[in-house]
């Protein structure tokens, strides 16, 4: 299979995708975090010294799914429609679990910009309570699905 963000001379360059056709595209992506309980209990209970956590965590991700293109080279700049984030508390673990859905209607897909947002969301809860627990462990930052675009769609656990 030959890499499509290399030239005939196996020098990089960014995709040229003005020949494909707008579609409405969609891109859901995951992460978790991990942490002491002394951590979960401060983010719950909104008891850091930083501010709120969650509600932070939740701006950065989506800054971070706005800024992807000056983060990854080959990444265009898009014209985004839509960005929603949701954290599920997993006092099991315990820590959380942020999705990112990035949305548009263009000629490229959105699943970096929302992993990159998943990415940005978790550093964000890990910069905050790092004075509670250094020992957080980000991990499973995965695309859960995707939909349009000429590759089709895609859901994790489908075959």
């Amino acid at each position: 299979m030959k890499l499509t963000h290399l030239d005939d001379n196996d020098r990089p360059k960014m995709v040229d995708v003005s020949d494909k056709n707008d579609t409405t595209r969609v891109a859901v992506a995951s992460g978790i975090i991990s942490m002491s309980q002394d951590a979960f209990d401060a983010i719950i209970n909104n008891k850091t010294k930083k501010g709120p956590v969650l509600q932070t965590a939740v701006v950065a991700a989506i800054m971070g799914v706005k800024r992807t293109s000056d983060l990854i080279p080959m990444c265009h700049p898009l014209n985004l429609s839509g960005i929603n984030c949701d954290i599920e508390e997993l006092p099991e673990l315990p820590g959380f679990k942020l999705f990112v859905t990035a949305k548009l209607t263009g000629q490229t897909g959105v699943e970096m910009e929302a992993l990159t947002g998943v990415s940005i969301g978790l550093l964000t809860i890990y910069d905050m309570v790092k004075a509670i627990d250094k020992s957080m462990i980000i991990s499973n930052v995965q695309l859960e699905s995707k939909s349009g675009g000429k590759s089709g769609d895609f859901k994790r656990g489908d075959k």
